[in-house]
């Protein structure tokens, strides 16, 4: 009888007792930091290091859980039926819980120290994934919403006495079943979305404050007056508060000044140290207010010299920073962990993903719809890493959006600016990414430029866009690409995603997503080299300032990182450090040798039907094929210049060129400039120069094979040949030659192209001709061209630019073309339609 009234006592309400202690589970994937986290000293380390006070008591640690039917719930009496450690959320494998519920409670006691006697107490929580209300000793102090801005109550009235007192939040997550801001989160995780994350998953803490106390503080650097504005603002009675600053490099004092609280002062930073990414440099600053002459309240803090802008150079819009032109380069991170999801297992773990971002030789980190920690900027700021800071988007790729929670995004995104606008790391906001819950873009970014004139402004990183904001951000993948636009900054917010599986550290290896996958080392890092030399590129010659790689680590089963999910490196760190050295500190330029189409029409032989077996070699007779204008392909498909449609599977295209003397031309920097959409293979004079597979967005560079730079055929004729083939969505080929060198320029002629000289037969095409029609051969500028009725009379000269032609104001007829280059007079007829 005994044992079943215990049974019993155990399921009546209000008589429930912590029968499950903590205990870490295991998830697919465990960091090494797991073992490292202790439940009696649970991330232990101050959490807001740029308000600092050496007065607080740390809660985190094991509390009790139970799920919950409603956000009006009342506080069950008694224990609840779990232990769980906080700050993890409890979806993750070191809260001891693993399982989701859109309803859940929380509680434990602590105690107030004696020394806190008199003043305010102030309980802080960093984040609570999404709704919460605060009870203390059964008193409701307050609610939130957001689940990624750190909020505090006062709680000093609800204390009781000296002895225990009692803490419990009630937390409402709806996560995919409402449109609130909640990043990559998913309760169906799968390709790039990931676990959810409900509850605790920040530090909560108390701390004790006097009446009038320092709440907030604002610091924006002025480097160009070697000043920094800082404004104090202060809760409680500010009435003859005043308040000093003091400014040390080190140990040394180098500037003191006071002011009153919450008004702007000027304190001059003399022989400023700037921060950047290979010097940050941080002044610590000691601020305390007075009054009456004695001080009432001080903090610590620390603050950066640095200045971020737009300039214009040479017509293009650059990232400037401290006044130089300086190329951001970084990966996309999404800050999860397997074990911890949000969380870092530890201060040391947050802190080594960011030492990781330099050792790999990158300079910025795209965080990616994710707020992190205090402390993760904190670590950003110290080791000098610039940081684009995503606002976390609502209805991320679902298949059921629900309404846009517009009034909690505008919310949370001021929030989220006014919490960490004194990070220096952080140079930029992302008010939106790709499409994900769009709304209202140029009131939002005009918002945030207002809130926030000191950094740049993306609008929305891979469009769509409204024209608004610092930048132009497209998303490519898997190589990278650069937008067109002189009024913005020219970025590419995501290329990369190269798979590459190590065995044994995959989250799901029943389900892995990529965007390429490559079999091993050589071929991932040879990749990886390839597409930062396209980067490289389009910062030299197209006026890039920004490319953003997919990405830091593998997240679940996307396994596109440079670590494991688990944090292991995947490739040679050295040679990834030397291509990102490479893009931002030196060039890579290109000399147009054999000019492809995308300046200037270039004239190609091609089928759509499978020619004959030997269509490549030099020895094929192609006086059967059509001849046309490149590139070919169909409008609309990114980068294409296309001026003759190719809407088939297949292509197979021919054209000769002439070549001059290569003996100044080192053959190492000759590579193929080629755009191609589908899949595609390049034969010079009948031998193999490339072969790739994928599409590009935007002209790159290719290398071209040892043996068909050897068939290369000086001071004659020379042929290129190629096959693409398509599958899906957009096509597009065009291919031409071009040198590249590394930080220096060929000169304008480095070897004679010897174009097709006028007393080659010529043609027009299409004929009959419509609105434009172009000359199958490039003329020199010295060449007559006009344009005469079936009598001879002249009716139009053209000069400058001459393909194509502009033939709109012709009537319906015959006419005939005459080509004068002073040696010979050639007259080719053409119909008019």
């Amino acid at each position: 009888m005994k044992i079943v009234l215990n049974l019993l006592l155990l399921f009546l309400p209000g008589v429930l007792f912590a029968q499950v202690p903590w205990q870490m589970k295991q998830a697919a994937l465990m960091t090494e930091f797991a073992a490292d986290v202790d439940p009696a000293n649970v991330l232990p380390e101050y959490p807001r290091p740029q308000l600092a006070r050496s007065e607080w008591l740390n809660l985190n640690g094991i509390w009790q859980y139970q799920p919950a039917s409603s956000i009006s719930d009342n506080l069950p009496d008694g224990a609840l039926q779990k232990e769980v450690l906080v700050p993890f959320a409890i979806e993750s494998a070191i809260s001891g819980i693993m399982e989701y519920h859109e309803y859940l409670w929380y509680k434990r006691s602590f105690t107030v120290p004696e020394a806190w006697s008199g003043q305010r107490v102030k309980l802080h929580f960093g984040a609570v994934d999404y709704v919460c209300k605060v009870l203390i000793n059964g008193q409701t102090v307050g609610t939130h919403q957001g689940g990624y801005d750190s909020f505090s109550f006062d709680i000093t009235d609800a204390i009781t006495g000296s002895g225990d007192q009692e803490v419990a939040v009630l937390v409402y997550d709806p996560t995919d079943s409402k449109g609130y801001p909640r990043g990559k989160q998913t309760l169906y995780p799968g390709g790039i979305m990931y676990t959810s994350v409900t509850g605790i998953w920040q530090t909560v803490w108390l701390e004790p404050v006097p009446e009038t106390h320092i709440d907030n503080i604002k610091m924006v650097p002025d480097i160009d007056q070697a000043v920094l504005d800082l404004t104090v603002n202060t809760g409680g009675d500010a009435t003859g508060v005043t308040y000093t600053a003091t400014v040390k490099d080190g140990e040394t004092t180098i500037q003191t000044t006071s002011g009153n609280v919450n008004e702007l002062t000027n304190i001059s930073v003399p022989n400023q140290k700037l921060w950047s990414p290979d010097s940050p440099f941080l002044y610590d600053i000691n601020i305390k207010i007075k009054k009456d002459g004695n001080v009432i309240d001080e903090v610590d803090s620390y603050f950066g010299m640095r200045k971020m802008a737009m300039v214009e150079e040479d017509g293009i819009q650059k990232l400037y920073l401290n006044n130089e032109f300086l190329f951001h380069l970084g990966p996309l991170d999404q800050g999860f962990w397997p074990d911890g999801l949000y969380t870092a297992p530890t201060d040391e773990a947050l802190r080594f993903d960011i030492e990781k971002i330099k050792e790999y030789g990158f300079n910025m980190v795209r965080k990616h719809i994710k707020v992190e920690p205090q402390r993760w900027y904190y670590w950003a700021d110290k080791l000098g890493v610039m940081v684009w800071q995503d606002m976390p988007s609502m209805n991320s790729y679902t298949s059921n959006p629900q309404p846009n929670e517009e009034v909690a995004y505008e919310r949370e995104l001021k929030e989220m600016v006014e919490e960490h606008w004194n990070s220096p790391s952080i140079v930029m906001w992302v008010v939106f990414n790709e499409y994900q819950g769009q709304h209202r873009v140029p009131e939002l970014v005009n918002m945030v430029m207002d809130m926030d004139p000191t950094r740049m402004v993306n609008q929305g990183s891979g469009g769509p866009f409204a024209n608004v904001g610092h930048i132009l951000d497209y998303h490519s993948y898997p190589p990278p690409t650069c937008p067109e636009t002189s009024t913005q900054v020219r970025a590419c917010g995501e290329f990369g995603g190269i798979g590459y599986n190590i065995d044994g550290h995959l989250w799901d290896p029943s389900r892995l997503m990529q965007y390429i996958t490559v079999e091993n080392e050589e071929e991932y890092l040879s990749t990886y080299e390839e597409y930062m030399d396209m980067l490289t590129i389009y910062k030299t010659n197209n006026g890039l300032s920004a490319g953003v790689y997919t990405e830091i680590t593998d997240v679940e089963i996307e396994l596109n990182g440079l670590m494991t999910y688990d944090r292991l490196d995947k490739a040679d760190i050295s040679r990834i450090y030397a291509a990102n050295d490479k893009v931002i500190n030196h060039d890579i330029y290109i000399k147009e040798l054999v000019p492809s189409s995308e300046k200037e029409a270039q004239v190609w032989k091609y089928m759509t039907s499978q020619p004959a077996v030997n269509w490549y070699e030099t020895t094929y007779t192609d006086s059967h094929w059509q001849s046309a204008a490149g590139g070919f392909g169909t409008e609309g498909t990114p980068g294409a210049v296309v001026r003759t449609t190719w809407n088939t599977s297949d292509i197979w295209m021919r054209r000769e060129f002439e070549l001059g003397d290569l003996s100044s031309v080192n053959l190492d920097d000759l590579y193929l400039y080629i755009h191609h959409d589908e899949a595609c293979q390049v034969y010079i004079n009948g031998v193999l120069a490339a072969s790739v597979t994928g599409y590009t967005s935007k002209y790159v560079t290719l290398s071209v094979s040892a043996e068909a730079k050897a068939a290369l055929i000086q001071n004659g004729t020379n042929l290129l040949a190629v096959h693409c083939n398509q599958t899906v969505g957009g096509q597009y080929i065009d291919v031409g030659l071009s040198l590249r060198s590394l930080d220096h320029q060929y000169p304008e002629n480095p070897t004679a192209v010897k174009q097709n000289p006028v007393q080659e037969e010529l043609s027009l095409y299409p004929n009959p001709v419509g609105d434009t029609m172009y000359i199958s051969q490039n003329l020199s500028a010295s060449t007559s061209i006009s344009i005469m009725n079936s009598n001879g009379t002249k009716l139009k000269t053209v000069s400058g630019d001459i393909n194509p032609i502009n033939v709109s104001h012709l009537n319906p007829g015959v006419y005939l073309l005459q080509v004068n280059d002073g040696e010979d007079v050639q007259n080719i007829k053409f119909l008019k339609n």
